[in-house]
């Protein structure tokens, strides 16, 4: 894949931010790395009745079973629509902050995301007022924490379910250091 003029073009025209993760993206493609030229299509079917269960599936992963929120008079013992929203943007930001860190030249250990999401009624519609994640991220030892803030920044910005909503996304990080455990005899 080449860069023809008008997608130069669109390139200078985009906000310095947006340039910087375009071309990170575009490197890590050429590198053999994790994303494919845009445009990408994805699918999902639903079956479900008047009421209980629904099946959700797609071509090559499991059927997945959901149902209203106990919330909204549902069973509440399966995934909902506001569960698999947030799992979604929890999903998108593990993804991208794993992207995003390979560009930078960053590691990680592990990544703990707890996802919280409020429903309430504006204009009266009911809605996600907002969604707060709050990542819990282990790094080695060496890894500068302002640094990993910054990807951390960049991740946010990046996600592109997160880009896709129109909820306001607050994120609370929590980068924690790994210490090299020492034993005294």
């Amino acid at each position: 894949m080449e860069l023809n003029a008008e997608a130069v073009r669109a390139l200078l025209l985009m906000p310095l931010n947006d340039q910087t993760l375009l071309v990170s993206q575009y490197q890590l493609y050429r590198r053999g790395g994790i994303m494919k030229p845009l445009p990408h299509r994805y699918e999902a079917n639903l079956t479900g009745g008047p009421s209980g269960y629904a099946q959700v599936s797609s071509t090559g992963v499991p059927v997945l079973r959901t149902a209203a929120p106990a919330e909204f008079d549902g069973p509440g013992d399966a995934w909902s629509p506001e569960q698999l929203l947030l799992a979604s943007v929890q999903s998108c930001y593990l993804f991208t902050l794993r992207a995003v860190a390979r560009a930078s030249h960053l590691e990680f250990h592990e990544l703990q995301l707890k996802a919280e999401g409020i429903v309430d009624r504006q204009a009266g519609i009911t809605r996600f007022s907002q969604i707060t994640l709050r990542p819990r991220l282990s790094v080695p030892p060496d890894t500068d924490p302002a640094r990993m803030q910054a990807v951390l920044d960049r991740t946010a910005k990046a996600c592109l379910v997160s880009a896709s909503l129109a909820t306001p996304i607050r994120i609370e990080p929590d980068i924690r250091v790994a210490t090299m455990a020492t034993s005294v005899r």
